[in-house]
């Protein structure tokens, strides 16, 4: 019988994932909705810096403004200053900022604090929204404890197989309609070469919780391994957690590209659009720059589902989402940002003035019912809707969990435990330790977690 651990309170958790939260809060120094927030006809939105909100930024003067007379101070910054910037405004509900750019790993972290406006309202109230175009995984991984949705999608991803078609075919290879890793380690063995220079695959890794680590835990998912069973108990010592390490390390090893360890998502990219590789597993959200009209491989990539071994898919999701502060001031005016940011239009627009291969796409069923979209995106839009129809952040392997996520685990500690257990892996992908011997190192870590957690 398991003995009740001693437990730090949920927001307390979340306080300490999230960093230097506590000490304006200790000191006393809380900036509460009445503080440096925004007011009148205006509203303050912080997001990250990727290119689609970038080209968001600066649409939204001539035509949402111009609309609706609301005017939108941005603040824009890279992924890891945002992140640390929305932490510490949104856990002390400064209300200095009233929409932000969250994932769908924070959102329901989020809103189990109390830090998010619920949507369900706005949602109710703006049929022209359409919320049951979006696709079904994007709104379940954006839904709260409670039921009730607290994000809104901007754009979306899952991940699955890109390929050399014209390798295989000159090779004599067929790549199955629903490829197991098995057949993708075969495919790279005998691939390794097929140019000068040439690898079998490319696979991350890059130290980090986002980087190494998503690839490799939806391997881990569909060999049967899990980070924590549904008691909280650390798994990284079972043995499908080892055979999926080791399948995962060998084959990077053995086929993969030159300084693997090093690799993450922009370095294999570069690798499959200079063909210094055969095939890629990783993002959706990559084949649209393979196949962008300056691509080397442009016409020459193929894509298949995620492979798996012992589930029926293994493709992760991903959204870069809008949140609303729950000490927003003008949580009204963030919702008609939100609606119209996330909206048809929006995307309609996009396409219309920037082209159809820059629309901030899967997220929305009737993206892919739009024919300038699907004529721009034919070689891979309809892999990517299925990619991210099939994927199940509640149930991504063969056992309950007891957290939701795919490739992470829906706990405010992951970031730190998952970048630590990346390190662990990255090494003996450059050799410098076994497999074993990470993994050991990774099971005491999660073990600390599993403390916290146990007998909730």
């Amino acid at each position: 019988m398991r003995t009740q651990s001693r437990r730090r309170p949920r927001a307390t958790l979340a306080m300490a994932a999230a960093g230097t939260l506590l000490a304006p809060l200790l000191s006393g120094c809380w900036v509460g909705a009445g503080g440096a927030g925004s007011g009148g006809n205006a509203i303050n939105v912080l997001m990250v810096n990727n290119p689609q909100m970038v080209e968001l930024q600066k649409l939204t003067a001539a035509h949402f403004t111009k609309d609706t007379g609301i005017k939108v101070n941005f603040t824009v910054l890279p992924e890891n200053d945002v992140r640390d910037k929305i932490s510490q405004d949104f856990a002390n509900q400064a209300g200095q900022y009233d929409v932000a750019t969250l994932s769908n790993y924070e959102i329901p972290i989020y809103a189990r604090n109390d830090w998010l406006h619920e949507m369900d309202s706005y949602v109710a109230e703006d049929p022209g929204y359409d919320e049951d175009d979006v696709l079904g995984p994007m709104r379940e991984s954006l839904t709260g404890d409670d039921g009730k949705l607290y994000g809104q999608p901007f754009y979306g991803e899952s991940s699955f197989l890109m390929y050399r078609k014209d390798l295989f075919a000159k090779a004599g290879l067929t790549m199955p309609e629903h490829p197991t890793w098995s057949q993708v380690a075969g495919f790279a063995e005998k691939l390794d070469g097929a140019e000068p220079g040439m690898k079998g695959i490319c696979l991350r890794g890059l130290p980090g919780w986002g980087e190494l680590m998503a690839p490799l835990t939806t391997v881990v998912n569909t060999f049967g391994g899990t980070w924590f069973d549904q008691d909280w108990q650390a798994r990284l010592d079972s043995p499908e957690w080892e055979k999926a390490t080791k399948f995962y390390v060998d084959l990077v090893r053995e086929h993969g590209e030159s300084g693997a360890a090093q690799s993450g998502f922009a370095e294999c990219l570069n690798n499959m659009t200079q063909g210094k590789v055969a095939m890629w597993y990783d993002a959706t959200s990559a084949a649209g720059s393979l196949d962008a009209a300056d691509s080397p491989v442009k016409g020459r990539i193929g894509y298949a589902p995620a492979p798996v071994e012992k589930t029926d898919s293994s493709g992760w999701l991903y959204t870069w989402a809008w949140g609303i502060q729950k000490a927003s001031r003008n949580s009204d005016k963030a919702w008609k940002f939100v609606s119209w940011a996330s909206g048809k239009e929006y995307e309609q627009l996009v396409g219309d003035r920037v082209g159809w291969s820059n629309v901030p796409a899967g997220k929305r069923a009737s993206t892919y019912e739009n024919p300038a979209y699907v004529k721009e995106a034919a070689a891979f839009q309809e892999m990517t809707r299925k990619a991210i129809e099939g994927a199940k952040p509640k149930d991504p392997g063969v056992q309950p969990r007891p957290a939701p996520g795919i490739q992470f685990v829906g706990i405010p500690e992951f970031t730190d435990l998952g970048t630590k257990v990346s390190q662990e892996i990255s090494a003996a992908i450059a050799g410098r330790q076994s497999v074993e011997s990470a993994l050991k190192k990774s099971q005491q870590l999660a073990e600390q977690i599993s403390e916290e957690y146990e007998g909730r």
